[in-house]
């Protein structure tokens, strides 16, 4: 009777857990920051309480399962709503290599070893540091990555293009400028020009206020990606 119990419960946890994953949306599936590895580690010990444990009401399990869910939903929109919340829960990215040089200070803020570093880079089939222009670590841990004929080719996108200012500071990945309707204070500081002169040139491209732009980016060669609300 015990065992039947178990394989009972064990079923309805399942598909318990199913749903609770469906809820918290496909985010989940394909990423897992360390809130999410939080949340998902914490439904998996609920689960497991419940089904070796027959004598245990299910809602002990269940419940606070479904709450768990519940938590993440809530705080995935608020995050969507809120840079600086998004930035406290998920983290932000960490440049590794940057213009083909790695940035030690910032490995060892991220306890990453060349172990690591090497690691991820067979897996995208580099096999010498040295093809690498840009590589960043992201707060899940996946390493993204520029090789320097990717780099040299030119194989950047944008939704306009144009011609970078002479005194443009930076090299690489294109810098955020506006997310969420908000100026990006390190974006402008990273390639040295002014709130002025960022809304002149979002009026020379039909923009009139920041707070209208969803996202707007540009890359060292002058091109320029734009996304209305």
């Amino acid at each position: 009777m015990e065992a039947v119990t178990i394989f009972s419960r064990t079923v309805l946890i399942y598909f318990v857990i199913y749903l609770a994953i469906r809820m918290m949306g496909k985010r989940e599936i394909g990423k897992l920051s360390v809130f999410d590895l939080v949340i998902s580690i914490m439904i998996t010990e609920l689960a497991v309480i419940v089904v070796e444990n027959p004598e245990r009401p299910l809602w002990e399990g269940i419940g606070p399962m479904l709450l768990l869910a519940l938590l993440q939903i809530v705080i995935a929109f608020v995050t969507l709503k809120s840079r600086r919340l998004r930035l406290l829960f998920e983290g932000k990215a960490s440049p590794i290599i940057s213009n083909g040089k790695l940035d030690r200070d910032e490995m060892k803020r991220q306890r990453y070893s060349l172990d690591d570093l090497m690691l991820q880079l067979r897996e995208k089939n580099v096999m010498n540091v040295a093809d690498v222009e840009f590589a960043v670590l992201e707060p899940t841990g996946r390493l993204a990555l520029m090789k320097k004929e990717e780099y040299d080719s030119g194989n950047t996108s944008g939704e306009r293009a144009g011609k970078a200012p002479p005194d443009f500071r930076f090299v690489g990945l294109p810098v955020p400028l506006i997310m969420d309707g908000k100026v990006q204070k390190e974006g402008l500081e990273k390639i040295g020009q002014t709130r002025f002169w960022l809304k002149r040139e979002l009026e020379s491209r039909g923009v009139k206020d920041a707070k209208d732009v969803f996202l707007c980016t540009v890359d060292h060669r002058g091109r320029w990606f734009i996304d209305k609300k």
